[in-house]
């Protein structure tokens, strides 16, 4: 198959798109469900991602960009770790009001913590903690990072997760027809252990005055859920999620995982627009940005960023999801961990004025 394609053909095809679709997503007409507040400035840093690299960083006009040295300037036998998965931190600003928040926490506490102390962050300094979902890559260094830091964070601390199904049981296919393998559950008896307050936000929530979350993410643009099982009953252990109306469906087997309890973390950021964070976009990078736009009444689009789940996407679907997200005219693109080298080269051949590129170490600003 030939799958070379110019500007022109993509423009063709993003306006046929449009036109069975209606117009371009400029929102649903209807009230905003969130009051969001708008933020002076946000910068995230990408603690955890596949791969570190040193390459020019292209400016770009709206968003700053920098990397962090991949060693540590206190010892050179500290580097940073890359690994599938992701984390990162946030800093918002609202005048002289700060908020630090940790997003997921990436495969093993090894690679957090140490990346961590290499690119400076003190993790003590955060007030919120959010679980996009409930798959082990984005999850499996937060007990670690709460027994280092626990005690020097406010007593109230609060984890914000999509819902119930953040603490199911999964499995994921091993390579082998009918067999599957272990993937963890985010133990919430861990978490009572520490004393943290678990937040569901299957309605779009406010975090912390700062951000908010999309809430359950509606699936109806074109886009397909990608696989994987669950569990939707407790383990004879005490671990896993107590959801009875999706376990009755197949009780007690592992069954298709829909990613009911997926959320987006999302920023208005002031005078620029939104800044959507996928984390990994199960639900749909489109149907996640559609969502931010309604729950918030903002369709200014800052920044699309985080995992797109397509690095195993074919071409056609590929071209299809970047012609919908240029439809809502963001200002920037930049896609982390699960969102493959080919949607980067697609964004590159026909928007490369959006596209950011980034690796474990970068830090983006946004705004002021």
């Amino acid at each position: 198959m030939n799958t070379r394609f110019s500007r022109r053909d993509f423009m063709m095809g993003s306006g046929a798109m449009l036109a069975l679709s209606g117009v371009g997503w400029t929102g649903t007409g209807r009230a905003a469900v969130l009051e969001v507040p708008a933020v002076d400035s946000l910068v995230v840093k990408v603690l955890t991602d596949s791969s570190f690299d040193t390459p020019v960083i292209r400016t770009h006009k709206m968003v700053k960009v920098r990397r962090a040295r991949y060693f540590s300037i206190d010892d050179v036998n500290k580097a940073l770790h890359n690994e599938w998965g992701l984390a990162l931190a946030t800093e918002s600003r609202i005048g002289a009001d700060t908020r630090n928040l940790m997003l997921d926490f990436g495969y093993t506490p090894r690679a957090l913590l140490n990346n961590m102390e290499v690119m400076g962050v003190d993790g003590a300094k955060t007030q919120a903690l959010i679980v996009s979902h409930g798959h082990f890559d984005h999850f499996g260094g937060l007990v670690a990072y709460l027994e280092r830091f626990r005690g020097q964070l406010p007593a109230d601390l609060a984890l914000y997760a999509g819902g119930e199904d953040n603490f199911c049981a999964r499995k994921t296919g091993t390579g082998v027809p009918g067999h599957f393998t272990d993937w963890g559950v985010l133990d919430r008896r861990d978490l009572e252990k520490l004393k943290v307050r678990i937040v569901k936000c299957e309605k779009p929530t406010v975090i912390q005055g700062h951000a908010f979350t999309t809430g359950n993410i509606a699936r109806r643009s074109f886009e397909r859920l990608p696989g994987g099982r669950v569990l939707y009953r407790k383990a004879p252990d005490g671990a896993g999620c107590e959801m009875p109306e999706q376990d009755a469906k197949a009780p007690g087997q592992y069954v298709d995982d829909q990613m009911l309890d997926e959320h987006a973390t999302c920023f208005n950021v002031r005078d620029r627009g939104l800044v959507v964070i996928s984390s990994c976009g199960h639900s749909g990078i489109v149907n996640t940005v559609r969502q931010a736009m309604e729950v918030s009444g903002i369709t200014k689009l800052h920044a699309v960023m985080g995992g797109f789940h397509l690095f195993a996407a074919e071409d056609a679907y590929l071209q299809r999801t970047v012609a919908e997200l240029q439809a809502m005219n963001p200002d920037a693109l930049i896609p982390l961990h699960c969102s493959g080298p080919e949607m980067v080269r697609i964004v590159r051949a026909v928007a490369p004025e959006k596209l950011v590129t980034s690796t474990t170490g970068t830090e983006f600003t946004f705004g002021a």
